[in-house]
């Protein structure tokens, strides 16, 4: 599997070996299956924080169920929306070779899933092993309609590390004390900042720190001399968070369906989108430990969400034993410790040599940051509640993406229909400007587009993502759908390609879909374009994306049919 691996990664032999790669996976796992599952979105009454709402969920669960397949099977999964909204459904970090029409973001692989209709969508997992997740891809949705989608090793195989006892995903949420669209909606109509949420949640629980919450804490079972797995996802709509546990050291292992060389830690960060993969061993005297999250905020002067959420570590045999004692509380980092951040973020690294690419074909420069648009003549004052009279925005390279309406930019392309998008998409900004300084207010308004980068197939690509101090600077998670990408180096300021080049790790960079660009900084990101189809690479705020602070990556078919994006499915939804 590592010979497989090296050659998807070694732009060289990428576009020969595609197909055979497909076929020898296959046949290396020796029972790959079929898992058919149905998801029905829809309206549930579900109690938070003393209040009961009409919550849209699948299958009635909040979070969403948990697949779990092996290394080489397949998924099929027939969405039935039962729900008022459209909806879609992200298999978040699967690649989705050749089978884009089953990414799932609207207007961008394909037309959301009208009220009373379904779509299945259908793709195989290949080559990855790990946590991953689904969520919705349509306004927030996702704030409630998600899951954990865990991928074990091919049957016959183990973990590169010793298996555990037991292995338990938690999923951090955010909620909102009322219907989130409506949340969305008011700030579209405003164009203020939404308001912020009311509190975060650990597998759908908020925890005892909460008003109403303590009967509802979520309970993670660990016993004296166990391991225990934790598959930790940030499923938040738009806060990074910290993580931890109270005198628990957690060694990391693995992240978004990739494994890493372990290293250990007291806390983790996560953005929004990103998995982290932990063990942590039964070795404290059996008892209670919080298990504690909470924001990081790199954003200055900005609203957000501070309060803490919980659940509990119980040793088993504190049973019955502990007669209402509180658990203990771990420490956790100042909201905005960019310090603890940077020190995590570094520490990341593959378990040995992989095939960074080194020659580059397409070498690609991203400012990534929000903006301010001026009120248009015929808005009243109400719908400019931004700063100073003004409606948010967000941009890359100065352009704030606008999805289209009637059609997916997917079908546009393979169909040939033009007026959709165009393909100007600029590769590098428009201007050169001091990007983490003092910004000229000349440049705080993008322009609005649909607006794609073409590549070829087999491309080698480079991207620097640079964040920006226009209007305040913030740490950004952006993920790329349909690809894992290595993360060659990060740093603080203005990249400088002479100076930052020296910094790249070319020998065992992390191999990640969503890379937390430093706040005032940049990271820069390297993979092969061998995978075919219209591909959205967005900051995972959901209110940036909203803003459009996302683009599209078109990676043109290569040479015959295992190059080339397979045929739309019967069931793709109309718009």
């Amino acid at each position: 599997m590592e010979i497989i691996n090296s050659i998807l990664t070694n732009a060289k032999y990428s576009s020969i070996f595609l197909a055979i790669f497909a076929l020898l996976a296959a046949l290396s796992s020796a029972n790959p299956k079929t898992h058919h599952h149905e998801f029905v979105v829809e309206a549930t009454p579900v109690k938070r924080l003393c209040k009961t709402h009409n919550t849209i969920t699948v299958n009635g669960q909040y979070p969403g169920p948990t697949l779990e397949i092996n290394n080489g099977d397949t998924l099929v999964v027939k969405v039935t929306n039962k729900a008022r909204y459209n909806v879609t459904i992200h298999w978040h970090g699967i690649r989705q070779m050749r089978t884009g029409w089953a990414d799932g973001p609207e207007f961008v692989t394909q037309c959301p899933i009208r009220p009373k209709e379904s779509y299945t969508y259908k793709f195989s997992v290949v080559g990855q092993e790990g946590t991953l997740w689904w969520h919705a891809h349509s306004s927030w949705l996702r704030a409630t309609v998600y899951g954990a989608l865990i991928i074990r090793p091919r049957e016959g195989h183990s973990y590169p590390f010793p298996k555990p006892n037991r292995e338990t995903p938690i999923l951090l949420g955010e909620w909102w004390d009322t219907n989130p669209i409506d949340v969305i909606r008011e700030a579209t109509r405003t164009g203020a900042a939404p308001n912020v949420s009311d509190a975060y949640t650990i597998n759908g629980q908020p925890g005892d720190l909460y008003k109403c919450s303590s009967k509802g804490t979520t309970i993670i079972p660990i016993d004296s001399g166990e391991t225990n797995l934790l598959r930790v996802i940030n499923s938040a709509l738009n806060q990074p968070l910290f993580f931890t546990i109270a005198n628990h050291k957690l060694t990391v292992v693995g992240a978004d369906a990739s494994y890493l060389k372990p290293f250990t830690t007291t806390v983790l960060v996560l953005g929004p989108g990103q998995t982290t993969d932990v063990l942590i061993s039964g070795d404290n005297p059996p008892s209670l430990y919080y298990i504690a999250s909470r924001a990081y905020q790199s954003a200055q002067n900005a609203a957000f969400d501070n309060t803490t959420t919980t659940a509990i570590l119980q040793y088993k045999s504190t049973h019955h034993g502990l007669n209402g004692r509180k658990p203990l509380m771990p420490l956790l980092p100042a909201y905005n410790d960019t310090n603890t951040v940077t020190a995590f973020s570094r520490s990341f690294r593959s378990p040995r040599k992989v095939e960074v690419p080194t020659e580059i074909d397409e070498n690609l420069f991203f400012t990534v940051g929000l903006g301010l648009n001026k009120c248009p003549p015929n808005f009243r004052a109400r719908r400019c509640q931004g700063p100073n009279g003004t409606r948010f925005t967000a941009s890359i390279n100065n352009v704030s993406f606008v999805l289209p309406n009637n059609i997916s930019i997917l079908q546009a392309h393979h169909y040939g229909i033009p007026g959709v998008f165009t393909t100007d998409f600029p590769a590098k900004p428009p201007l050169k400007f001091d990007y983490t300084g003092n910004v000229s207010r000349s440049l705080w308004q993008p322009i609005p587009g649909t607006k794609a980068y073409k590549l070829k197939f087999g491309s080698r690509v480079q991207i620097v993502l640079q964040d920006t101090s226009i209007v305040t600077s913030e740490n950004h998670p952006i993920h790329l759908h349909g690809y894992d990408f290595y993360i060659v180096a990060e740093g603080f300021g203005n990249f400088n390609a002479k100076k930052d080049s020296s910094k790249f790790n070319l020998v065992d960079p992390p191999l990640r879909n969503t890379v937390a660009v430093p706040v005032n900084g940049w990271a820069v990101i390297r993979f092969v374009a061998d995978n075919p189809g219209a591909w959205l690479l967005h900051c995972h705020l959901d209110v940036h994306i909203k803003w459009g602070l996302a683009t599209v990556l078109l990676v043109e078919n290569g040479v015959g049919k295992f190059q080339s994006i397979e045929p739309p499915p019967k069931d793709l939804p109309l718009c």
